[in-house]
């Protein structure tokens, strides 16, 4: 590669760290062309990216970025995902698509932040709830509480009434 090619790569893939707020690493041995550029497509989303990197080129712009610690997660040939807003969007993409099609692309891991997620850990992320369903289950979680609290107060005036009540019924009688 030329010198100039280079140096813009490497611009360009720190920029994309510096932006990421997490960074997933997978291998693509014996994927086709054609097969990655499935996959591009299939991942096209402004908050996701997939691009397939130079160690080399990666490790400089992670230098620069300040993000060396993603070369813990890239080992042999290397294709990286950028998640850029959604930290599970990326993850969630990439996990679907192997499932989907069966494909050969193992990951390796993942930057979140500071720190370092292995395989099984990036596949977790993966399998979170979304969003919404995770904060309906703090909300009812919040609201538990609440609920017994209301029962336990209300439960001896219920009480309270019923007897009152038998009591008038008697008294009518």
């Amino acid at each position: 590669m030329l010198r100039e090619k280079k140096t813009s790569i490497i611009n360009q893939l720190e920029e994309k760290l510096d932006r990421s707020s997490i960074i997933v690493t997978t291998s693509y041995q014996g994927i086709k062309a054609k097969d990655i550029t499935a996959l591009r497509i299939a991942m096209a989303d402004p908050d996701v990216e997939y691009q397939v990197v130079k160690n080399n080129l990666i490790r400089i712009a992670a230098q620069r970025a300040g993000k060396e610690e993603v070369m813990s997660v890239i080992d042999g040939p290397t294709a990286v995902i950028f998640g850029y807003n959604d930290v599970v969007k990326a993850v969630r993409l990439i996990n679907q698509y192997i499932k989907s099609t069966g494909m050969a692309i193992t990951i390796k891991g993942a930057l979140l932040g500071e720190r370092t997620l292995n395989a099984t850990e990036v596949v977790a992320l993966a399998n979170l709830p979304s969003r919404e369903i995770l904060i309906s289950q703090v909300v009812a979680m919040l609201k538990a509480p609440m609920r017994g609290l209301h029962n336990a107060v209300s439960f001896p005036l219920y009480g309270l009434q019923n007897v009152l009540r038998a009591r008038i019924q008697d008294l009518t009688k």
